[in-house]
């Protein structure tokens, strides 16, 4: 009998193959000259990327797995009723897309009982691939990732993001307490979006960590699981392990958590 790893090992390079050709569809759609000239075109170029992505994908990953239940709601917080979940997003870092910048990807993550099992992200303009399976590793073009071991924050490449516009003035507030307190700490602060190509630099060491105000699932679980499988900790912003159910979200090497646990906690 085979292993769950084994079957989920099976399942990941399955689901590569069907996020690299809906990577390719969405690459097939970028332009680097594109400037989208008010907000109803901007939501309009987003939301063509967004139909013709998802069908392809969609269609390949319950081929894969049928009985699998889909969730591609870019804006939908957790925690998912029991059973497995295919969290995709056919264009993660759109708004990106469609101003011809390069942060942008396809991704999808297999969520078991709550727990992200498997994810691939697919960067087609970088020609890059990560891939986790829960207990396997995480690896970038199949070669090993590993999390930063700098041990102080004083030395740090840190970002951060926000979860979706129109937050509110709540989290505004605590987006901007996050980023005063961190420029005191840390060596350099950015913000950018979206969450899951500043994770996949978490998880290949070259950003030391990322925090976020805000849960939203499909810009989370791909990084978290690659963040842990990398050799990363995940936890929320008072030190707790970070769930679906979790107000807020930290990534970094295990030895630099409680420093920006120290920072965040009171905000």
């Amino acid at each position: 009998m085979q292993t769950q790893y084994e079957n989920d090992q099976q399942l990941l390079n399955a689901t590569a193959i069907a996020v690299r050709q809906a990577a390719d569809l969405l690459l097939q759609r970028f332009k680097p000259d594109a400037r989208p000239a008010d907000l109803p075109q901007l939501l309009t170029m987003i939301e063509d990327n967004d139909v013709a992505v998802t069908a392809q994908l969609r269609e390949s990953l319950l081929a894969l797995r049928p009985d699998v239940q889909w969730l591609d709601d870019e804006k939908s917080r957790g925690p998912l009723p029991a059973g497995e979940w295919w969290v995709a997003d056919p264009a993660e870092g759109n708004v990106n897309h469609i101003h011809g910048t390069t942060e942008w990807a396809v991704t999808a993550t297999l969520v078991r009982d709550n727990v992200p099992v498997l994810t691939v992200v697919a960067e087609p303009l970088a020609a890059k691939l990560y891939t986790a399976v829960r207990g396997g590793g995480a690896y970038l073009n199949g070669q090993p990732l590993h999390v930063s071991q700098k041990p102080s924050l004083a030395a740090a490449l840190v970002s951060t993001g926000q979860a979706t516009p129109g937050e509110g003035k709540l989290a505004y507030s605590k987006i901007g307490q996050s980023v005063t307190a961190m420029l005191e700490h840390a060596l350099l602060v950015r913000m950018a979006v979206p969450a899951t190509m500043q994770l996949v630099q978490v998880a290949s060491g070259q950003l030391d960590a990322f925090w976020q105000h805000g849960n939203v699932l499909s810009g989370l679980v791909s990084g978290a699981l690659l963040v842990t499988e990398a050799g990363g900790q995940i936890t929320d912003w008072t030190g707790q392990p970070w769930t679906l159910s979790s107000p807020n979200f930290v990534a970094s090497a295990p030895v630099m958590n409680g420093q920006l646990v120290a920072v965040l906690k009171n905000i």
